[in-house]
């Protein structure tokens, strides 16, 4: 029995280092992409749904507005309470940015579950160009983003452009070690499965469409109940038949985790969100976890020479990743040591999304059916 343990122990330890030394090759392929050229710029309207005083907030939702662009951009921010905090940051916004067209949508749509839906929904009567660009209100973005996004989204056949995004942490050790899991886990995995056609993203940091597309798939009332509304909505562009772009360049994801409790209940929720819209490919994405099995078969070896050089070959590999997103933009401090430490919790977090359980959002609790629509407890 111990030698069966031992064996798959190792096996899952050799593929993941394989799966990492080509992760990092990829992640290395795609920071070396061209990107596409502007060749005609057009209005478009930049869609900030907001929640709070979030950390880095203002220079955040600057770097939206500081854009090198030829055409209009118009910035429609939305919040749901009257007395939301981030209303002082709108108001700042537009102090700061005069020229810009800036506006604050207040209040929800009272039959969407999901929280964001029901604000962006309040949020389209301010709208007025036809280029929509949707991101989160924790991402921060280059000056060239919007040129970078409308260029990609003009090319033949596309239909929607998100974009992938590296992790930067505004606080100390918690919310480094969540950036972490986004350059050493999730963007790595995303490329992996694109490489292989198994993996069709879409994510909440960028979805840039046009209108007519939007219409076609139903609005954002199509995704009012919805977890994975972002997901959901690259799979309703692709039933059109249209494409769903992602520029070879990364955008910054804020993260402010203040406690291990707070980083764990966000990594619980986005873990379960990814096993419900794939739950094959995340049961196999085990194989992306090599540093615990290379652990673990060093008892199970009684610490033979072997199992040694098999865990200083995972870490080796490991490492590579990380070296490799560190070439992408949008990122924060380098943070190698934290890779095995990462490792660690990403492989606990996957295991722990196995449990069934409420997830947790924007300090919500809500329970998520088998058709990935939530509701809230």
């Amino acid at each position: 029995m111990t030698s069966c343990l031992w064996l798959v122990c190792t096996l899952i330890a050799i593929i993941g280092s394989a799966y990492a030394l080509l992760a990092a090759t990829l992640v290395a392929r795609f920071a070396a992409g061209s990107k596409a050229l502007l060749q005609n710029p057009e209005d478009v309207t930049l869609l900030k749904p907001l929640h709070g005083a979030e950390a880095a907030l203002a220079p955040n939702l600057e770097s939206f507005c500081a854009q090198n662009y030829a055409a209009d951009i118009q910035v429609v921010c939305g919040v749901q309470d009257p007395h939301d905090p981030a209303i002082l940051f709108v108001q700042n916004l537009r102090a700061q940015f005069p020229n810009r067209d800036i506006r604050l949508a207040i209040g929800s749509k009272p039959n969407a579950r999901n929280p964001k839906i029901s604000n962006i929904l309040n949020m389209m009567s301010e709208t007025s160009c036809d280029i929509l660009i949707l991101s989160d209100s924790d991402m921060s973005v280059r000056p060239d983003y919007v040129s970078d996004v409308v260029a990609a989204l003009q090319q033949p056949g596309v239909g929607l452009v998100t974009c992938l995004y590296r992790g930067s942490a505004a606080g100390g050790f918690w919310s480094r070690l969540a950036a972490a899991a986004v350059d050493q886990h999730f963007l790595p995995n995303v490329l992996v499965g694109l490489q292989f056609g198994l993996a069709h993203p879409c994510f909440g940091s960028t979805i840039a469409l046009r209108r007519e597309t939007l219409r076609r798939i139903g609005g954002f009332e199509a995704f009012a109940d919805a977890l994975a509304d972002d997901y959901e909505m690259g799979e309703a562009v692709r039933r059109l038949g249209l494409k769903v772009a992602i520029p070879p360049f990364t955008i910054g994801h804020t993260f402010s985790d203040a406690s291990f409790t707070e980083l764990i209940s966000h990594e619980l929720r986005w873990a379960r969100t990814i096993r419900l819209v794939d739950p094959m490919g995340y049961v196999g994405s085990i194989v992306t976890h090599p540093l615990p099995f290379a652990l673990a078969a060093l008892p199970l070896s009684g610490f033979s020479a072997i199992a040694v050089m098999i865990l200083a070959a995972t870490l080796a590999s490991r490492l590579f990743v990380p070296i490799q997103v560190e070439r992408l933009p949008g990122g924060g401090k380098r943070s190698l040591w934290l890779s095995p430490l990462r490792d660690l919790v990403s492989f606990a977090v996957f295991v722990a999304s196995f449990v069934p359980g409420a997830v947790s959002w924007r300090g919500r609790r809500y329970s998520v059916e088998s058709d990935g629509s939530v509701t809230p407890l």
